[in-house]
């Protein structure tokens, strides 16, 4: 292994992108207004089933509860149903323990939670997908969906990506639901599944309205809206170009090697966010030029860690280049597994070469960069993909910085700190 100096490591300076930062909403407030707007679908008595997912959405716990109470005060019987596909090793157990991490458990929410895997068959589509969903929920006399609206990360799309749609067919699918959904997407395609299975959803199952949430460059909630069956893939598609615009990205769509210090379940569907890295599960590449022509170009990936929040579940770590021993060893290989042989994106559980150290990593990927002098590589540090206000940047993009009135130097350019073991401290 070549291993550089520590002089050709570039000196790094800490960067803010100067994203808008809108009035925090009143949750409570808009929760009322908005479920105000269509409570003429709920019934005094009537037991509804509340769609909760795996995904770590800004004041998730808070918008659910507001959700919970103007249900109460409406006179209906709310639970919880956990939907979530195949996440929490695809057991009631694992993901009852998902959603708890999110602070949404029985005693904090006021209501049971029936984290049940059992589905039931409402069909099959035109094309012959069959469409499972939870039984559960089914048995309910209504089902009401939350979940945010972004850009998937499997597919590219104008309209129609993660949200409502998303949780009705892959959420409350569960296991079985989620893998039909990514076994009929690999044949017919990602969006003309997720249309197809999500009509039949809307004209078979009791939805009664979704709630669909837009979250802004700062991770929070910017957007809370109820919306009724019947003008769900006509405002999901609105909402979508809401999300889309509204997504943080790397400031520079050119990138030599990016540092990831924790990639999860809670961060993203794969772990990273491929409209943050330009990785995808389906295609990617390790050639130092653009040939499948994605944006942003990064040439390499150095992951770090995972999160708590994840349980172990290393999906994604495929698309990175180098990792590290410890993450090696707190990856949890039956819940990596379990998620991507559902979702058939394999090449998310492949684990990368693996360091013992992060310095000999990072000095062995900008060694494989094949560049005269190391020191001037494009180098992007950043916490997480959802966390991309606050990022380290090396000196070679001073300049561009400079130019750019959206960006905020914080520091001065330094050396890299490692500890005694070669590590860095985390972001």
């Amino acid at each position: 292994m070549s291993l550089l100096a520590a002089s050709r490591f570039p000196r790094m300076f800490a960067v803010r992108q100067n994203f808008p930062r809108p009035v925090p909403l009143d949750i409570p407030a808009v929760v009322h207004e908005q479920v105000g707007a269509v409570k003429a679908c709920l019934k005094p008595g009537q037991r509804v089933a509340v769609a909760v997912g795996s995904r770590g959405i800004a004041n998730l716990a808070r918008i659910v509860r507001s959700v919970l109470d103007e249900l109460k005060a409406a006179g209906t019987l709310p639970f919880i149903i956990p939907a979530m596909g195949s996440h929490g090793g695809a057991t009631p157990e694992g993901q009852r323990h998902v959603l708890a991490d999110y602070g949404v458990t029985e005693e904090s929410m006021g209501v049971p939670i029936e984290a049940s895997m059992q589905t039931r068959e409402l069909g099959r589509t035109p094309s012959g997908i069959q469409v499972c969903i939870s039984a559960p929920a089914l048995d309910a006399g209504g089902i009401v969906v939350i979940n945010r609206v972004k850009p998937h990360t499997d597919y590219h799309s104008r309209t129609l990506g993660s949200g409502l749609f998303k949780m009705m067919v892959v959420g409350l699918g569960k296991h079985d639901g989620a893998a039909n959904f990514h076994r009929a997407a690999v044949h017919v395609g990602y969006e003309p599944a997720l249309r197809e299975i999500g009509r039949m959803v809307l004209a078979r199952a009791p939805i009664l309205f979704g709630v669909a949430l837009v979250e802004n460059q700062h991770h929070d909630t910017a957007r809370i809206e109820a919306v009724l069956p019947g003008a769900m893939e006509e405002r999901e598609a609105a909402l979508f170009a809401e999300s889309a615009a509204l997504l943080p990205r790397l400031p520079f769509e050119d990138v030599d090697l990016l540092v990831i210090d924790r990639i999860g379940k809670n961060i993203s569907g794969p772990g990273m966010d491929p409209n943050v890295t330009g990785r995808r599960a389906h295609a990617y590449s390790t050639l130092l030029r653009n040939d499948l022509e994605v944006h942003p170009f990064v040439r390499r990936i150095f992951v770090r860690g995972l999160t708590s929040e994840t349980h172990g579940n290393a999906i994604g770590i495929g698309m990175a280049d180098a990792t590290t021993e410890r993450l090696a060893t707190a990856m949890d290989r039956r819940l990596t597994q379990i998620n991507a042989l559902t979702s058939l994106t394999l090449h998310s559980a492949k684990l990368p070469v693996i360091f013992a150290s992060d310095r000999d990593a990072i000095a062995s990927m900008l060694d494989t960069l094949a560049v005269p002098d190391t020191s001037q590589a494009r180098v992007a540090r950043i916490a997480t993909t959802l966390d991309l206000t606050t990022l380290e940047l090396s000196e070679a993009h001073a300049a561009d910085v400079a130019a750019r009135a959206d960006l905020t130097v914080l520091g001065p350019p330094a050396d890299w700190v490692f500890d005694g073991e070669g590590n860095l401290p985390d972001l």
